[in-house]
Formats: C-alpha cells, sequence, structure tokens
C-alpha cells in the first residue's frame, strides 16, 4: 500500500464482522473505517448523500476514539434510520469532528442485509504504520 492509498475491508471474527479503514492520516482512516461500518449494513455506493448528520467524540486515546466515532454513527443510523455512504473527519487532540451524508434506508433501494449493534473493543487499533499510513480497526457486533 503506498503512503497515499485509502480503502478500507472487512477481516473475518467468529460471528462477527471485523472492520478496517486505511489512508494516509489518522482522518482518512477513520473515514474509512466509517465506510466499512456502512458496507457492513448495505452497499454505501447506492446511498446518496442527500442529508449531513454532524457527531462530536472526546476520548483519551486515538483507539478509543474510534470506537466513540463508529458508535455515534451506528446511534446516529438507528435513530434516523438513515444510511451514511460519505464522512468527513477532522480530529483535534482528543476530540473528533465528524460529518456524515447520507439518506433514510430505502430497502428496495439498500437492501440491508444485517444491523450493526455497536463497535467493541475486540481487534481495536488506530496505528501508524513504518510507511506512514494510518490504519483504524475493530470489531463490530451483528
Amino acid at each position: 500500500m503506498g503512503a497515499a492509498e485509502t480503502g478500507w475491508e472487512h477481516f473475518a471474527h467468529d460471528a462477527d464482522v471485523g472492520i478496517r479503514g486505511f489512508g494516509p492520516t489518522r482522518e482518512a482512516a477513520f473515514e474509512q473505517a466509517a465506510l466499512a461500518l456502512t458496507h457492513v449494513i448495505a452497499d454505501a455506493a447506492r446511498v446518496e448523500p442527500r442529508e449531513l448528520v454532524e457527531v462530536r467524540c472526546d476520548a483519551t486515546d486515538s483507539d478509543i476514539l474510534l470506537v466513540d466515532w463508529l458508535n455515534a454513527l451506528v446511534f446516529e443510523m438507528a435513530t434516523r434510520a438513515m444510511l451514511f455512504g460519505r464522512f468527513e473527519v477532522q480530529i483535534e487532540g482528543a476530540r473528533l469532528y465528524g460529518k456524515a451524508w447520507g439518506e433514510r434506508v430505502d430497502v428496495a433501494r439498500h437492501e440491508p442485509s444485517v444491523e450493526v449493534k455497536g463497535a467493541t473493543y475486540t481487534a481495536l487499533a488506530v496505528r501508524r504504520r513504518d510507511n506512514g499510513t494510518w490504519t483504524a480497526q475493530c470489531v463490530v457486533d451483528v
């Protein structure tokens, strides 16, 4: 993976799903982890950026900040009956300012497959790799 590459992936973990985001910055890795979260539920490419939801989180370290960010998104998706397909993250010290764009769930078009209950501390890691890229990962409970 080159220093400028961003992306996401899932990894196997018992009955749950591991999500991993990576990118040239910690913020990009968090954005990609959020995209991986949406892809657990449905194809994020089918989600239109019709509505903006802002999220703020505070945590003692980057690992906890990732779990708080993902759980805030799970909460917003559940309470608003929405899916998100685009994300923007700013991290200043221990505070995350996030933006998520999405739309209300359309079962016929989005074809949601599972409900994510929450992000967990299992396999939790936010790390800067030797090549300068960042990874942000954890397991989500489905």
